[in-house]
């Protein structure tokens, strides 16, 4: 979180075992669980973004593509990205 941004107060509800381990990552590296969870969440945004253009440079290698047994591979990776393995 960038210190020039106003902390918005956002509740949330976390299920016991979450919880449990955001405090024992917390207590671990003598911060607060408030700062963990924002780590978390920061982390799995920036992830989310990198999957994101992940998935698109590849629907852009599929248009390109030539290949057909690259463009076959290229929709196994995209269908895997979509429905999971």
């Amino acid at each position: 979180m960038s210190t020039a941004e106003k902390p918005l107060r956002q509740s949330v509800s976390l299920p016991a075992r979450v919880a449990r381990r955001v405090r024992t990552l917390a207590r671990a590296q003598k911060v607060s669980a408030n700062r963990v969870l924002v780590e978390l969440i920061e982390s799995g945004l920036e992830a989310k973004e990198r999957e994101r253009k992940h998935f698109l440079e590849l629907a852009d290698r599929l248009t390109v593509a030539r290949d057909p047994a690259e463009q076959a591979r290229i929709k196994e990776e995209l269908a895997r990205m979509t429905f999971g393995d």
